[in-house]
């Protein structure tokens, strides 16, 4: 899927979220992913939902589609030397964090727990990758 153009805010600089999250919902909802039960968008840019000044990823709470953003999550957007293994560490913190979303999931207080709220990238980093003690409780009675 294409990101949506009319999805890019110039006076931003960057994409609004919640317009490409919404047309992965329509793509969802016309068959495009066949049988998925779940999708989750990965795409290279920086985006932003209203109220925040950038978002790592986004999720319909409860829904079937979720997206995550790749730009924030390079350590070279810091100033920092690429680190590959890091970056696909942060990459699945925030698939995993989205796809809990999806299952209904809201923010854990927890800040070890992947369904933290990152409000930097070093909360991602302090997150571990999977879910606390209370959260795997609660996805067990979600499934």
């Amino acid at each position: 899927m294409e990101i949506p153009e009319h999805s890019y805010n110039h006076e931003r600089g960057q994409y609004d979220s919640s317009m490409i999250l919404e047309e992965l919902y329509r793509e969802y909802s016309r068959g495009v992913f066949e049988s998925a039960e779940r999708v989750v968008g990965v795409a290279d840019v920086d985006a932003y939902v209203y109220g925040l000044n950038f978002v790592f990823g986004e999720a319909q709470l409860g829904g079937p589609v979720a997206v995550v953003y790749l730009a924030r999550l390079k350590p070279e957007f810091y100033g920092r030397p690429p680190d590959h293994a890091l970056y696909v560490e942060r990459i699945c913190k925030e698939v995993i964090h989205e796809l809990g979303h999806t299952m209904g999931l809201r923010h854990c207080p927890n800040p070890r727990c992947v369904m933290h709220f990152s409000n930097s990238i070093f909360d991602t980093d302090y997150k571990l990758l999977g879910f606390c003690l209370r959260c795997q409780s609660l996805i067990r009675r979600i499934l």
